[in-house]
């Protein structure tokens, strides 16, 4: 791994300081910044968080990760479909959860209103299935898999061109650079959300369909300009930039048509898709019953929702427990499978990525309490939230599990994954430090649903962030973890 001799340049100081000042000075020219956590978004913006050099990766286990994309986009397609298990599985976590329990809540009533109307879902799914190398069989294990507000496909997509523009600066040669893969992550979700559009606007047939824009639900700007960008330079689609209490104020239903369905607008305008990059977590709803409603109003329409409520419970933890028992993954694909032998071949390739998933009040997780007790730091203790910050680890995983109770249905326990360890050096504000980190490599797919015909189905790109190995949790809006990029091995 010839690249591997730059680290030896950046313990000088002036090399250092160069590269440092080269890489904000691309990142800034390049659109890979951020709003600071504390500032207003018009008054000031700095790099993202990066890694200053790539990190070495399996040719092979990447091959195989992206190879899953899609099998992993149609399997939470068929879980998102199945009202009855989504019910079934978390009811007993909403009994603990309000969060959980209104998202059930909001698809028990518009499930029931479609069926009464006969009328048709729209839906894109953007997913990301992050991933950690475990030590010491360097076998590819699934952390998690995210259904909503998934983030950093935009500027996660341009890290690796900050890697290959410093890997020349480095003296990196050309085979070097060549290792470091392609990333579509940004115009792979903006492609679904433009042949959604299209969909739309060729379904409805009317004069006021055509030019529908798509609504972001904003969260984070920097990230999703990109993708407002992409949009109007790739197929030509507005957006409308709102938060869920401006829909509150701003969204209507039109009268039903014939077909059963209900178009959306906004501010008069009807929209053809509302795409989520906040709602993930309570916090987001800052007048629950207001921005509820609002939530349940764009769920009642025939706008595709990126995601669907039923998407973004598929994505809970629990159900992810739930389908790594033996059986179930089996069933979801058989109920979709046009070919038994591809069938096979996909739910074989998924379930090689599960780690071991227990939910703590079963009985079936008595013995994995017991050792997640005397040995918590083999653990993590997740509850049913997004965003990073939330999980549980040593003292914290070993008091909760040892109060017991009930309250236990709203947690998954989970094996550890055991990564390994390698130096890097990570410019955060400016600062650079180098450091023992590790990684965790996302693979983004994408899928449109319109009704029952699923429109495009296919993987998306990749993100790697990477973290100090002494932070337990990873996220990179939350402070945790910076941007990185692969260099195959």
């Amino acid at each position: 791994m010839a690249h591997l001799g730059v680290f030896e340049q950046l313990r000088n100081k002036e090399s250092l300081d160069g590269l440092v000042e080269d890489a904000i000075v691309w990142a800034t020219a390049h659109g890979l910044v951020m709003v600071p956590a504390k500032a207003e978004p018009a008054s000031a913006v700095c790099h993202a968080p990066i890694a200053l050099t790539p990190v070495p990766y399996p040719r092979d286990t990447f091959v195989r990760a992206k190879s899953a994309a899609e099998d992993f986009s149609l399997l939470m397609d068929a879980v998102a479909r199945d009202e009855e298990y989504l019910v079934r599985t978390l009811s007993p976590v909403a009994k603990h959860d309000d969060f959980v329990a209104r998202q059930l809540g909001v698809l028990q009533r518009t499930a029931a209103e479609r069926a009464q109307h006969r009328a048709s879902e729209n839906v894109i799914s953007h997913l990301r299935s992050d991933y950690m190398l475990h030590e010491p069989t360097s076998s590819l294990l699934q952390v998690e898999i995210n259904t909503i507000g998934v983030s950093f496909a935009c500027l996660g997509s341009k890290t690796a061109g900050l890697h290959r523009h410093l890997l020349g600066r480095l003296g990196g040669s050309e085979a070097d650079a060549e290792r470091l893969p392609g990333n579509e992550a940004l115009t792979g979700l903006v492609d679904a959300i433009g042949a959604a559009v299209r969909s739309y606007e060729a379904a409805a047939r009317s004069a006021e369909a055509r030019d529908s824009p798509a609504v972001v639900v904003m969260r984070n700007l920097y990230d999703q300009q990109w993708v407002q960008l992409g949009l109007w330079e790739r197929h030509g689609v507005r957006t409308l930039r709102r938060t869920l209490a401006q829909l509150a104020a701003q969204a209507a239903l039109a009268e039903r048509r014939g077909d059963g369905a209900r178009a959306l607008t906004v501010d008069g305008e009807r929209v053809a898709v509302v795409y989520y990059r906040a709602g993930y977590v309570p916090d987001d709803y800052l007048d629950p019953e207001r921005d509820w409603a609002a939530r349940e109003l764009v769920e009642r329409s025939d706008a595709f929702k990126l995601p669907s409520v039923a998407y973004q419970l598929a994505g809970a933890k629990k159900v992810q427990q739930d389908l790594a028992t033996p059986g179930r993954v089996e069933a979801f694909f058989a109920a979709t499978a046009t070919d038994a032998e591809a069938a096979r071949a996909a739910r074989a390739l998924v379930r090689s990525f599960f780690a071991g998933q227990w939910a703590p009040g079963e009985p079936e997780a008595h013995e994995a309490v017991a050792d997640a007790l005397a040995r918590p730091e083999a653990y993590v203790l997740k509850p049913q939230r997004e965003g990073g910050g939330h999980n549980l680890y040593g003292a914290a995983l070993r008091a909760k599990l040892a109060e017991g109770g009930e309250a236990l249905g709203a947690y998954v326990l989970m094996q550890r994954i055991a990564p390994p360890i390698h130096r890097a050096v990570l410019l955060r504000d400016g600062a650079a430090r180098e450091a023992d980190t590790l990684s965790e490599l996302g693979v983004y797919s994408v899928l449109v649903r319109q009704g029952g015909r699923i429109v495009l189905s296919q993987g998306a790109g990749h993100l790697v962030r990477t973290k100090t190995a002494d932070s337990d949790e990873g996220g990179v809006a939350a402070g945790y973890g910076v941007l990185d990029s692969p260099i195959l091995v």
